[in-house]
């Protein structure tokens, strides 16, 4: 993993950056970071970054080619994360989907109702279990969705030079562990 002074280094000699991002790359407003966080607007919270930045990338990648195949951004992660693993139960696809149960119910019931997956309930009352799991039209879908997925997700990251793709994927990851471990009640409703 490189060093921030490698980092800024590469930043600063990156032929390839087209940024048109207002700030100085050799300087943030976290640099002389203390541990009250002094200093920082809500625009700098790193929570805001990642969500602006995420909303963005949303739009600008997902949006286009998950309404080109009749789906919403949030019904393709649903389908991607249940064609990797074929059959889930309801509580572990909130979780690895990152989204709330109240919307899952919709967006499953949407997606059932298309033919891309099938729901079974099993138990009653708080003993209940519901597995999903991706239909062959669901798979097939997959199947179409995802080259396109992945191209436009390339043309994206190749945009960054590879020191800043494996910045970003290093501290993503590490942020994440930081996080903690994730459960069924960590998404907001």
């Amino acid at each position: 993993m490189l060093t921030v002074k490698e980092y800024l280094s590469a930043m600063s000699a990156s032929s390839k950056s087209k940024s048109t991002h207002p700030c100085n790359p050799k300087k943030s407003p976290w640099d002389d970071l203390d541990a009250d966080g002094k200093g920082l607007s809500v625009t700098d919270f790193l929570t805001t970054q990642v969500i602006n930045t995420g909303n963005a990338l949303r739009k600008r990648i997902t949006l286009s080619y998950a309404k080109q195949f009749g789906m919403s951004p949030a019904e393709w992660r649903i389908l991607s994360v249940l064609a990797h693993a074929r059959r889930m139960d309801f509580s572990q696809l909130a979780l690895s989907a990152s989204t709330d149960k109240g919307s899952l119910v919709r967006m499953l019931r949407s997606m059932q109702g298309k033919g891309f997956l099938t729901t079974v309930s099993e138990g009653a009352g708080s003993q209940k279990k519901v597995t999903c799991t991706i239909s062959p039209k669901g798979a097939d879908l997959y199947d179409q969705v995802m080259p396109i997925a992945r191209r436009r997700q390339a043309e994206m990251l190749l945009e960054l030079a590879p020191e800043h793709r494996r910045v970003l994927y290093h501290s993503l990851g590490r942020l994440l562990e930081l996080c903690g471990p994730q459960d069924d009640d960590s998404h907001d409703a």
